[in-house]
């Protein structure tokens, strides 16, 4: 091991340079220990960092670790799209990444206008993940008034990270959400969560937010673990119908950095089946970090 790693910067969930979520991927990780790869987050100081190392089975592409500025986490979205993205290299092709939530396949398709699109199965079916705290409490954590969330209920879901799910009634009542404290603090707390995903319809499908402050994201332009977990607040809500069903997603826009992402997710019999996330990146900049 040298004493230089090298890392790339990519945007991720968008073909726009300087949009979508930023990614910084380290490559050559095989030998740093966890504090290592902690140190290093925290210096890019972005939602997220990817780690590359060998695939213990030689049949997958790689095996790969996700963490936030604060703390590692088992499976997440964009680093899945930038990653794959960037080891494909262009090439039409599917990835394996061994993640810590599961085996995540993605595929890399070239399309019409030339950018390639990776789309990933999410590796674990959603579950519920505690009761839901109550409306009032929801509505003072966001700053935003009761009538301002609905009209379906929300929830709590995890299928590796865990997210409280609000619906909100308009766009101009989402653009005012806001993480308020002492009431932030207790929300969290009683849903078992460290990350709120606000959604309302738009359209076309949906915009949303995502704050997450005590993990060190104040908001996320971008969840693809989130957005795959969706899925099943949807269908909770009525709101997915029976099928395979693909919505497109907008978020990051009230932090100037609009993110597309495509939700694709099958009900059958009433239960779902396979959620698929697909989105694009762009390349921002490279070098070597030394190592901490």
């Amino acid at each position: 091991m040298t004493d230089m790693l090298r890392f790339h910067i990519y945007d991720v969930f968008t073909t726009t340079p300087f949009t979508g979520n930023p990614l910084a991927i380290v490559e050559g990780a095989d030998d740093l220990t966890t504090a290592q790869m902690q140190t290093l987050a925290r210096q890019f100081n972005l939602s997220e960092t990817i780690f590359i190392q060998r695939p213990e089975n030689p049949s997958h592409t790689a095996r790969v670790r996700i963490f936030f500025p604060t703390a590692e986490i088992p499976f997440a979205g964009h680093p899945t799209i930038g990653c794959a993205l960037h080891l494909a290299g262009g090439r039409d092709t599917t990835i394996t990444l061994e993640e810590q939530a599961g085996l995540v396949p993605v595929t890399i398709t070239r399309q019409e206008d030339g950018a390639a699109l990776a789309e990933f199965t999410a590796p674990r079916t959603p579950e519920r993940h505690a009761p839901t705290p109550p409306q009032a409490l929801i509505a003072r954590a966001l700053g935003i008034p009761p009538v301002g969330i609905g009209p379906q209920d929300p929830g709590v879901w995890q299928g590796g990270p865990a997210f409280l799910y609000v619906p909100i009634s308009d766009l101009s009542t989402l653009a005012t959400a806001r993480p308020c404290e002492p009431a932030w603090s207790e929300l969290m707390a009683m849903a078992d969560v460290d990350s709120a995903y606000l959604y309302t319809p738009t359209a076309t499908g949906y915009r949303a937010r995502m704050f997450s402050p005590t993990a060190g994201i104040p908001e996320d332009p971008a969840t693809g673990s989130a957005s795959a977990i969706l899925a099943a607040q949807l269908l909770a809500t009525g709101a997915l119908p029976e099928g395979t069903t693909t919505t497109p997603l907008t978020q990051g826009v009230e932090m100037g950095r609009p993110s597309d992402i495509r939700l694709t997710a099958t009900v059958t019999g009433g239960s779902l089946g396979p959620i698929r996330i697909a989105g694009h990146a762009v390349p921002i900049a490279s070098g070597t970090i030394r190592l901490p």
